[in-house]
């Protein structure tokens, strides 16, 4: 080619450039414009996708020992399951209806969205929604609360992300647990035990494509709203999973002609499990570190250790209006009950109308009572070493640089061992051994039984607290008398699982021992004979028992009651009753003290026990001594005297008396002589004394003073009676 020919060609093609040069650009701008778009697409779901919507809030749930279900705590009532969980059949109804090509398709289809985009234009509004289960799943979990022109292309977005990110199995579990099916519902999980009454694994495929056929419209298609209407939709996903080779034509037969069975709603809650359910709450804050909003949303299953049964019958004990007695009807009580081997709570009331935005009388203080002398004083004292139960103790109203302490019946009785002073519940005898042990040892006693005090006074003794204590505190510190002196914190849980069903550990529940063997089991004794003969005896119950009564004054009404407590042991359980009002005015206050809570203790164990008998008797072990029964003297020994010929014709006296039928009495012989009586010899249980030889010539005068080994005291000497021969 010429030069001429050449720039002739050129000057064509330069013509031909510029007569076309917007077209190129355009073109040229179009194929930039989807390859910006299409990367868009690809790369650009990363900003759609939300990490934090993926994990799909699950409810928390706790649970009995026997399966009850005590609450629930969700955002949204949803029971996680996995797609290993899951029937076949089920997810074969899901994908039969909602996405046939799941597994095949990239997570898009791009037809279905042209379609909807074309509507969307036509309507001037959103109509058409996403026709893949990922479109789904990408629209509830991102877009929920997108109204924009985009939201189509972020669906998109975000359905490529998915895809790209997760797989078929992830998206279709996150899908089939995200799902909402009517009536709060979300997820097939919580649905299957809701609808059904069975867990997700028990599910028919009649069940399941009811399920499936609930997805577009849930409210419409509940069976609980109109029946015929879901069935009508049920039979089309079984048509449909026909369609697909899922299930034979004889089977769609078959299956659309089942009736559809609902499991029957609980229209109310049962009132006695809130009691519970709340306290647990709290645990799980105080010794988990979950909150209610990690609990509504992590998926935790909490075991307890509540027995259904004893919580019912303690609830339907409060309830009963014979147990109380006050001004008004506006009586409250608390009770707990503990197993004693394990520390665990068995049944939990707070309240008699108890709903979770009341007091909850389980946890706020109290003024305790006498309730605290075994706690404060006695248990301390014994521990100590240098006090024992039959340990004589002043019973005088002591001024104790201005406190004057009085018995509740005003009487003393200049002195009594601790073991009546125990039973009797006395005042003065508790102060005064307070005073002699130190407030600050006895504070350091109970610090190790969790009761931190910042009152300084003897009224410690008495329960007279600035702050008072819990009826949970208390049951804990009567547990160290039955269980060798160790204390534990009180539990309702017994076992956290996370989502992944993996074991949740506490905080440290150390165990403390407080009291050595010895000194929990005479205490234990002393507490079993207030209930037999002391303050405890009011109400029956037949089986081994142990106790402490206490009792408040009314601030504002004279000789009324304001508290009233029952602390109660038995082989297997601690009990704690306490009966009072929201808050003590002149209008409110108790008619009578601790008897009304002793005997509402003793009837629910009463009952308790005729489902699961208890013990007859307390079992002491191998590395403790048993605490003597009480030593009771005779108040009143008719002495008589006589002369006898003893062997080889000595002449012998003998001193006779009625003996007690305690054994374990030992009487001391006196005689008088000019220079006062001294004592010529000791009998242990008899009612004899034999004086050999007697002197013919000298007249003898005599008596008897029982004496109690266990407390070292004398008791109240005999008559006289005078020994003589007469010729």
């Amino acid at each position: 080619m010429d030069k001429a020919k050449l720039k002739e060609f050129l000057q064509m093609v330069w013509s031909a450039m510029k007569r076309y040069k917007w077209l190129s650009i355009i073109i040229s701008t179009m194929i930039g414009l989807s390859i910006c778009a299409y990367l868009f697409l690809i790369f650009g779901g990363r900003f759609v996708f939300d990490e934090r919507a993926v994990i799909l809030p699950t409810a928390s749930k706790v649970v009995a020992e026997d399966g009850t279900v005590l609450g629930k705590l969700y955002t949204e009532n949803r029971d996680y399951v996995t797609l290993d969980q899951i029937p076949d059949h089920v997810e074969a109804a899901f994908l039969a209806v909602e996405d046939q090509r799941f597994y095949e398709h990239a997570g898009v289809s791009f037809p279905a969205v042209a379609r909807a985009v074309y509507r969307d234009v036509l309507a001037m509004s959103k109509v058409e929604g996403g026709s893949t289960i990922t479109q789904q799943l990408a629209k509830n979990l991102f877009l929920v609360n997108d109204k924009t022109w985009m939201r189509k292309t972020k669906e998109v977005m975000a359905s490529i992300y998915l895809e790209q990110n997760y797989s078929k199995s992830q998206i279709l579990e996150l899908y089939l647990n995200e799902i909402y099916l009517a009536h709060g519902i979300h997820g097939i999980g919580t649905a299957a035990t809701y609808y059904f009454g069975k867990p997700i694994q028990e599910l028919s495929v009649a069940e399941g494509a009811l399920l499936a056929a609930m997805v577009k419209a849930p409210n419409s298609y509940s069976p609980f709203n109109d029946i015929e209407k879901a069935k009508e939709r049920r039979n089309l996903v079984l048509s449909q999973m026909e369609s697909t080779g899922d299930i034979s034509t004889e089977q769609l037969l078959t299956y659309q002609a089942v009736t559809i069975k609902t499991a029957e709603q609980d229209k109310e809650r049962d009132p006695w499990l809130d009691d519970y359910f709340a306290y647990v709450l709290e645990e799980l804050e105080s010794d988990y570190d979950l909150s209610r909003e990690a609990l509504k949303r992590g998926g935790y299953t909490v075991e307890v250790a509540m027995d259904p049964s004893i919580q019912k019958i303690a609830y339907d004990h409060i309830l009963n209006n014979d147990h109380f007695h006050g001004s008004n009807d506006q009586v409250e009580a608390s009770f707990v009950l503990m197993d004693q081997q394990t520390g665990k709570l068995k049944a939990l009331i707070a309240g008699r109308d108890f709903q979770l935005n009341k007091t909850n009388h389980l946890l706020t203080n109290k003024q305790p009572g006498s309730v605290m002398k075994p706690l404060a004083v006695y248990g301390p004292a014994m521990q100590l070493g240098d006090y024992q139960p039959y340990d004589m103790l002043p019973d005088k109203n002591i001024d104790y640089d201005g406190y004057h302490v009085t018995n509740a019946d005003g009487n003393y009785a200049g002195e009594v061992t601790m073991y009546d002073a125990v039973k009797e519940s006395k005042n003065a005898p508790a102060v005064w051994l307070l005073d002699q042990i130190g407030i600050s040892y006895s504070k350091s006693i109970l610090e190790k039984m969790n009761i931190q005090l910042k009152d300084q006074g003897l009224a410690i003794a008495l329960g007279g607290l600035e702050n008072g204590i819990t009826p949970i505190q208390v049951t804990e510190g009567f547990r160290t008398f039955i269980h060798h002196g160790e204390w534990t914190r009180a539990s309702s849980i017994e076992t956290v699982y996370d989502k992944e069903q993996e074991p949740v550990q506490p905080t440290e529940q150390k165990t403390v021992n407080v009291f050595n063997p010895q000194t929990a089991w005479n205490m234990l004794r002393m507490l079993e004979a207030v209930v037999e003969e002391g303050t405890g005896s009011s109400g029956s119950f037949s089986k081994a028992l142990a106790g402490k009564t206490g009792t408040t004054q009314h601030p504002v009404v004279d000789g009324a009651v304001k508290d009233a407590w029952f602390a109660g042991i038995t082989p297997s359980y601690v009990a704690t009753t306490w009966i009072g009002y929201d808050e003590a005015t002149e209008d409110n206050y108790l008619t009578e003290g601790s008897s009304q809570a002793t005997a509402l203790t003793k009837s629910i164990l009463t009952e308790i026990d005729k489902r699961t008998p208890m013990e007859d008797a307390f079992q002491r072990s191998d590395d403790v001594e048993e605490l003597p029964e009480p030593i009771v003297l005779p108040s009143l020994i008719d002495l008589d005297a006589s002369m006898k010929l003893g062997g080889l014709s000595i002449l012998q006296g003998e001193l006779t008396w009625s003996a007690a039928e305690d054994s374990r009495i030992i009487y001391r012989i006196y005689e008088q002589a000019e220079d006062g009586a001294h004592m010529i010899g000791e009998v242990e249980g008899k009612g004899s004394y034999t004086i050999s030889p007697m002197n013919v010539f000298k007249t003898g005068t005599y008596y008897v003073v029982p004496y109690n080994p266990l407390t070292e005291q004398a008791g109240e000497a005999s008559n006289l009676a005078t020994l003589k021969f007469d010729f």
